[in-house]
């Protein structure tokens, strides 16, 4: 069998990703793991790291060169955190195989006293690169500071022992799937105080859409489930015309045939959130997602996001 070449990034939870699916393809078709070759791929959101992310671009930031590569036939399959993934894709390449989803909630992170951002002494400074996070975390909070902050686990645990922040965020999903949930002093923070991200915790898998033999390897790997969560929340994102430089959070959670849908638009400053639910039939998560989006969008007027 001719070797299955795997894209990816090079960050510790990007290779982490891609050996989970390396594994499971193993598994499902009896394959010794040298059947597959992990190819890491250099991505501008990883080579630009003195600037933030908004400042570079919207989604795709950690994408773009990977599906040029599988558009080149430099590589077979696509390994990418859904939460990164545009909700346009480029002509020629299709993702229908999801993993199941690790926990979606983000997580509180400090050294020192505070547990949660209720505890955080007036004025203190968080770091964080996600703008949704800072518009969530400064309608709570007005009073604290924020500061980009961007790099692996490591990186930003060892900026908070420097003191360039008291505290940050980092999403549960990273940490489990890199064993650290137990290592880390990371808190939880329950959805209803802070809705992830959309597609948060979810690993996709991307292949040319004429590759009968890359659809046939990952099609034992779909998780239902989490597709049917995520084509909710991207349906949600598609309508808002969502990117990375646009504060939105949202989460699909489903139980038996019913899928509750919940959505958040922010204004950068945390100035103003607005934000609304729906439930309904799984199978019906996209016109949900629509429809919640364009409720919120009428809600919100013109200039929302300015």
């Amino acid at each position: 069998m001719q070797t299955l070449r795997i894209g990816t990034r090079g960050s510790p939870l990007a290779l982490a990703q891609a050996h989970e699916v390396r594994d499971r393809l193993a598994a499902a078709h009896g394959l010794p793991r040298d059947a597959f070759e992990i190819v890491v791929i250099r991505v501008t959101g990883d080579a630009v790291q003195d600037r933030p992310l908004s400042q570079i671009g919207g989604k795709g930031l950690f994408t773009k060169e990977i599906e040029e590569a599988l558009l080149g036939d430099r590589v077979d399959l696509a390994v990418h955190s859904m939460k990164d993934m545009p909700v346009l894709q480029p002509e020629g390449l299709v993702i229908d195989c999801f993993l199941p989803r690790e926990d979606p909630r983000d997580a509180f992170v400090s050294l020192g006293a505070a547990e949660g951002i209720a505890d955080l002494p007036e004025g203190a400074v968080v770091g964080t690169s996600s703008l949704r996070r800072r518009a969530q975390l400064l309608a709570r909070r007005p009073d604290l500071r924020v500061v980009e902050f961007r790099g692996n686990v490591q990186t930003r645990l060892s900026k908070l022992a420097s003191g360039v922040a008291e505290a940050t965020f980092l999403a549960m999903a990273g940490l489990r799937r890199l064993g650290l949930a137990a290592e880390v002093p990371a808190r939880p923070i329950p959805s209803e105080a802070m809705l992830p991200a959309i597609a948060q915790g979810a690993i996709g898998v991307e292949r040319r859409a004429g590759d009968g033999r890359a659809a046939e390897m990952v099609a034992p790997l779909h998780h239902r489930e989490t597709g049917l969560r995520l084509a909710a929340e991207r349906a949600f994102l598609a309508a808002l015309d969502g990117s990375c430089q646009t504060p939105i959070a949202g989460l699909a959670e489903i139980a038996g045939d019913r899928l509750r849908l919940r959505g958040e638009i922010l204004r950068p400053d945390g100035s103003r959130v607005l934000a609304d639910e729906a439930t309904g039939s799984a199978a019906d998560g996209p016109e949900m997602g629509r429809d919640l989006a364009r409720g919120l969008l009428r809600e919100a007027g013109p200039g929302f996001f300015g």
